[in-house]
């Protein structure tokens, strides 16, 4: 798969090690900044490489900042992404069997490497869940997105 990261300051470090684990899976990763653990606007990387993925030039994407929300509330104002946080391995497995989430958050300040390691492989790895029950509340959401935001045909750049 190919996938973008993105993040701020808070999320350099950790940023750094999950693109080392991303490419060793054998996935093409592109990071997106920030390239330094200077302070920075999270905005400025995350809305760019959500739009790269609403746009379909990448699969997914990981964006870690200092908590992980921020980069959801970010990723999830643009339409085609549903960004979840994720602070153990058990909410990954749930976030994309339930939701299929194409963006994961995570929080450098709160979780060490070796978990965020776990987190990445099995929210990259775990399948949405196909049943008739998953299939209708996904498409609840997507409709709730179409009606509130716009598709990015519609938005001049």
């Amino acid at each position: 798969m190919k996938i973008i990261l993105a993040g701020d300051h808070a999320g350099y470090e950790l940023k750094k090690e999950i693109a080392a684990q991303l490419t060793a899976m054998g996935h093409t990763v592109k990071d997106a900044g920030p390239f330094s653990g200077d302070s920075v606007d999270l905005s400025d990387f995350v809305y760019p490489a959500s739009l790269a993925i609403a746009k379909h030039e990448y699969d997914r994407g990981i964006f870690i900042d200092g908590v992980g929300y921020g980069s959801a509330l970010i990723a999830n104002r643009i339409l085609g992404i549903d960004a979840v946080v994720c602070q153990d391995p058990f909410c990954a497995k749930l976030a994309r069997q339930h939701t299929n989430s194409n963006v994961l958050c995570l929080g450098g300040k709160i979780i060490g490497s070796a978990i965020a390691a776990e987190i990445v492989k099995t929210w990259m790895t775990t399948d949405p869940l196909t049943e008739a029950k998953y299939l209708r509340r996904n498409n609840k959401v997507k409709e709730i997105s179409k009606r509130h935001l716009r598709s990015l045909d519609e938005i001049k750049f």
